[in-house]
């Protein structure tokens, strides 16, 4: 085959292949709220939680999601807001790459802006649709994030924000109280999930967790998904993740956080951190602005 053909076949090839590509940083300015810009196609979200919500602006595609025992499809245009500690996954709702933008915001920032709409003690604001179909609204969404993500104001960064806060709470949020109740079995979970918490960066066996709840293994494996959404290993392994990106933001090695973690090496880290988290630690830990130079070399 002569060689201007294969050339043009090359570029027909490269240019018909979707690329995935993803970007990760935090603004200081906002108590490093944590921003995610992301095209994907074969990126697969397990089942996890987030300490704080997701809110983001689908650009293109389709996200389609698992959430609250529902699948849900997010087509571009719309909004999709996540509560925390709620399980939800995420993949592409077609054959085809789907772009979003996420914000990843604390309780407290957006506590902050709702008890400044309602005047009243901070309760957790709740979001009963997933998916909001308000094209407008998500271009606006879409707007805050390029400006959170290339101005250098920190003025402008800071108000634009609390006024998209402050849009979405009172056009699509309810409050509910953030206290859970206390009954007998969410002590039981709870007493698990902190043993899990303390010990992330050891091998931890079903019977030890059941000796720790005083239950027997499978009471406890439908006691934990009933009340966490997860079983144990998983809520595990997204807690070493958790610990992983705390000390990544910090500037360590990848291969010492893998060690450091629980994880048997880099690539067993880099594997399930890209599984819950949407980059690579080498991509977080630039969005950290950390210095990566001196980290062990991994496939982005």
């Amino acid at each position: 085959m002569p060689r201007n053909v294969i050339t043009q076949l090359k570029s027909v090839l490269t240019t018909q292949r979707p690329q995935e590509t993803a970007k990760f940083w935090r603004d200081p300015a906002l108590d490093n709220l944590e921003m995610l810009r992301a095209t994907y196609l074969t990126q697969t979200f397990s089942r996890h939680t987030h300490d704080g919500y997701a809110i983001g602006a689908v650009e293109a595609g389709v996200l389609e999601f698992t959430y609250q025992g529902s699948v849900h499809r997010a087509p571009a245009g719309s909004i999709v807001i996540i509560h925390p500690g709620e399980v939800h996954t995420g993949h592409t709702g077609t054959q085809n790459v789907w772009t979003y933008r996420m914000l990843y915001p604390e309780i407290l920032l957006v506590q902050k802006a709702a008890t400044e709409l309602v005047k009243r003690s901070p309760t957790l604001p709740y979001f009963p649709n997933p998916v909001i179909q308000n094209p407008h609204l998500a271009a606006q969404l879409r707007q805050l994030h390029i400006l959170l993500e290339t101005s250098t104001s920190v003025l402008e960064r800071e108000s634009r924000f609390l006024w998209m806060l402050a849009q979405l709470l009172a056009r699509y949020a309810q409050c509910r109280s953030h206290i859970a109740p206390l009954e007998k079995e969410r002590q039981i979970v709870q007493r698990v999930q902190d043993y899990l918490i303390a010990n992330y960066m050891h091998s931890i066996s079903l019977e030890q967790l059941a000796g720790v709840a005083n239950l027997k293994p499978l009471r406890l494996l439908r006691v934990f998904r009933k009340h966490v959404g997860l079983p144990p290993h998983a809520y595990l392994v997204q807690t070493r993740v958790a610990y992983a990106k705390a000390l990544l933001s910090l500037g360590l090695p990848i291969c010492h956080v893998a060690a450091d973690t629980g994880f048997t090496d880099q690539s067993h880290l880099t594997r399930h951190f890209k599984r819950l988290v949407g980059v690579t630690p080498k991509q977080y830990a630039l969005g950290c602005g950390n210095n990566v130079q001196d980290f062990q070399m991994e496939i982005l």
